[in-house]
Formats: C-alpha cells, structure tokens, sequence
C-alpha cells in the first residue's frame, strides 16, 4: 500500500521536480510515495483569490485564514472517501512542533499517509489548528519562509525507506539515527590520499605533502573487526557531537557492557 501524501500549498510548482530527480525519484514514479497537491488559491473566493488577512489585535505579517483552508480540506476528504483512501491526519509544520526525528520518519513510512499542511506568512488562523490539525512537527529551532521545504524533507526521509528504493536495501539501517547513534565514518578509493599540506589543515612548505590513508582496519578483511570499529566510531563522535543520545540510548537499554568500556575509556 502507497504511503499518500496530500499537500496543502500555495506554491504546488516547488514539489514537481523534486520528484523526477535522485535515488528517491523510484519511489514516486513506482507510486511506492503518492503525491496529491492541493493549490490553496483555488479553494479561496474573490477576484484576487485571498488566502491571508491582517492578524486581529494588530503586529507585522499576514494570516492566513480559516475558509481557504477549510474548503481546501474539505476537498481532499472528499477526494479521499471517492479514492477509498483512509481519512488521514492533518500534520502542520510548525516551530512549537515535535521535532522531527527518525523514528517519526519510519512510523509514517509505514502509514497510510498524512496531509501535510505548508503555512506561509506570519502563520495559520490558530481555530482552523485548533479544529483540524492532529499533529505539529518542527525541523529544529530555526524559521523558514513557509511549510514546502519542510515537506519536502520529511517526503524525502520518507520515501528513501520504502522497499526498492536505495540501491542496498541495508544502507538506511546504517543511518545516522537509525539505531540512535550517528553513523560512522566512511571512505572509499583511492587508499592513500595525498594533499598539499595547506589543503589538509597542517603546516608546512607549500610544496610539501601529507597521506592520510584508510583506517587499516578497513582494508583487513576482517568483518567482525571491522563491524566493532565502525561501532566504536559511532559511539565516539556521537558522545562528542551529540552526547544527549548516548544518554537516550543508555536510557533504553541499548548500550552493551562493551559499548560502555568503551565509552568510559573514551577521552572527550
């Protein structure tokens, strides 16, 4: 079963090409990931097709107001009771939301769908949240012009899980996040790299060169070995970067006797 999003928009053009492009393109042209836009100019009255007005009790911006987006909503009920799709949730984003995390992501990779409402202006008339709206998600503690980006992380974050769609179907269980933890590092070809000294941060003569080869352990062959340092990486730079996760997962009981020798040993 498709995971279907319908999108809420004022600017339904910013979503096409992002849907023909990239690994993730299989899961929209195989409709693993069904996109509905829903220009909200066309659900607005008028010769001007308002969608916004000046808030109540004054301050800078606009509002946007409860009709457009009611009549928008009641369209894609509508559209999704004749389609004998389930009636899916209201997700808005919004700084006072939930923060977007991995596991949201699998959870709704996994679901039917959701309407994803993309607020513009100074924000969304609070009655229509208050009445239609199940859930607020935020991207982190930062403000953008409107909700079409976020929507198109979370379509992106979501559509990479689906079955088929990355090239091995193990490389998200290696995500950072996925097991709670940043991912390791990672290299490739060729073996030995060789910089000028100023390129790779160190000093030196202009002409002067410095090798920063594979970790040896890479190329040893040695899969458990390899399996416990890429742990170990993780760990470290997830308690340097990120030291509330480590706390997260000891918290769920996901940390073994080893990974915490290892931590303690770890110099931060």
């Amino acid at each position: 079963m498709a995971v279907r999003f319908d999108v809420i928009t004022l600017f339904p053009e910013l979503f096409g090409p992002f849907q023909h492009v990239g690994v993730t393109r299989r899961a929209f042209e195989q409709r693993l990931v069904d996109v509905h836009l829903w220009p909200l100019r066309e659900h607005a009255e008028g010769a001007y097709r308002r969608v916004d007005d000046r808030p109540f009790g004054g301050g800078p911006g606009m509002v946007m107001l409860v009709e457009p987006l009611a009549r928008c909503l009641a369209a894609i009920r509508a559209e999704q009771a004749a389609s004998g799709a389930p009636r899916l949730p209201v997700l808005l984003f919004s700084p006072a939301g939930r923060p977007l995390t991995q596991s949201r992501v699998a959870e709704l990779a996994q679901s039917p769908g959701c309407v994803l409402l993309c607020g513009r202006y100074e924000g969304i008339d609070q009655r229509f949240i208050d009445a239609h709206v199940d859930e607020e998600v935020s991207l982190g503690d930062y403000v953008l012009s409107g909700g079409e980006l976020p929507a198109l992380t979370l379509m992106d974050a979501v559509a990479r899980l689906q079955p088929g769609v990355l090239h091995d179907a193990a490389s998200h269980e290696q995500d950072s996040f996925s097991n709670g933890l940043l991912d390791c590092p990672h290299y490739s070809r060729p073996e030995v790299l060789r910089l000028a000294a100023r390129d790779a941060a160190a000093s030196g003569d202009a002409g002067e060169t410095v090798e920063m080869p594979v970790p040896p352990v890479l190329l040893s062959g040695h899969h458990a070995e390899i399996a416990r340092w890429r742990r170990e990486q993780q760990l470290a730079l997830t308690a340097r970067r990120r030291p509330e996760l480590i706390e997260a997962a000891r918290a769920r009981g996901e940390l073994s006797r080893k990974d915490e020798d290892f931590l303690r040993g770890l110099t931060l």
